[in-house]
């Protein structure tokens, strides 16, 4: 039986969620004896031609050429992964995607004739079929080492469909938004971070993106409750997600 092949790649992004797996420490010296690191070039410069079994891909993508790759890299993995806020929903670099990127290039390069990049910053899903993604800015270790396990031994991946809400009363934490009247997105956004806000007296920031039906609707009147203008409001969904909550929010 043959070792399973096992890529990463990279497109517009931090490198914090291939960070994450580097992370693992000991996990990883296990799972690399469980498959074989065709291409992850935060870790070593080797590249080995596909095809792939698993595809990780961090990034999303931001130019033609990411385009094309993302194509190719499709065509040559068995099984494509994304990780992370910019490959499942464009990243903050979506912010882009609500103005002139020109005239973002303009302030921001001395050369902005040199630049050469695509209007708007999408996720990996909306150019090609994804199997599985993870969420978070950055991702859950658990849920990345859960999720390669799974697809080791041939099952299917238990990613959370829960909230943050969720994770809080399951860890006992008491809700900041309803006791403290703190300004808080738990309600409205996806599990997996393990309430890690709330539980250290703070509110969630939506990193992990919208739950699978966010009510954001009933959320923003408690937000303005407690405290938060409208262009707080805005700019408190206008993060690591800001084009998949835009999309939800538009769609209510």
């Amino acid at each position: 039986m043959s070792i399973p092949s096992l890529a990463v790649w990279k497109f517009a992004s931090c490198d914090g969620c291939q960070l994450t797996l580097l992370d693992c420490e000991d996990e990883l010296l296990t799972l690399a004896t469980q498959v074989r690191l065709a291409t992850f070039l935060e870790a070593s410069s080797a590249v080995v031609a596909g095809p792939y079994d698993v595809s990780l891909v961090e990034g999303s993508i931001t130019t033609s050429a990411d385009e094309r790759r993302i194509r190719e890299i499709r065509e040559q993995s068995r099984i494509l992964v994304t990780i992370g806020a910019c490959a499942t929903a464009g990243g903050v670099q979506a912010l882009r995607n609500l103005a002139d990127v020109d005239e973002f290039a303009s302030v921001v390069y001395a050369h902005p004739d040199y630049i050469e990049t695509l209007a708007t910053s999408t996720p990996a899903a909306d150019h090609v079929t994804v199997d599985y993604q993870i969420q978070g800015c950055p991702i859950d270790r658990g849920q990345l080492l859960d999720t390669l396990a799974a697809l080791l031994v041939g099952r299917k991946p238990q990613l959370p469909a829960k909230t943050v809400c969720t994770e809080c009363k399951l860890r006992g934490v008491t809700c900041v938004l309803v006791a403290e009247a703190i300004p808080c997105l738990g309600p409205v956004t996806h599990a997996g971070c393990g309430a890690l806000c709330p539980s250290c007296h703070r509110g969630c920031y939506g990193c992990f993106g919208p739950a699978a039906a966010p009510n954001t609707a009933a959320l923003i009147p408690l937000l303005r409750r407690d405290g938060m203008s409208d262009g707080e409001v805005e700019q408190v969904f206008s993060t690591f997600n800001v084009t998949r909550f835009a999309a939800e929010r538009n769609d209510r």
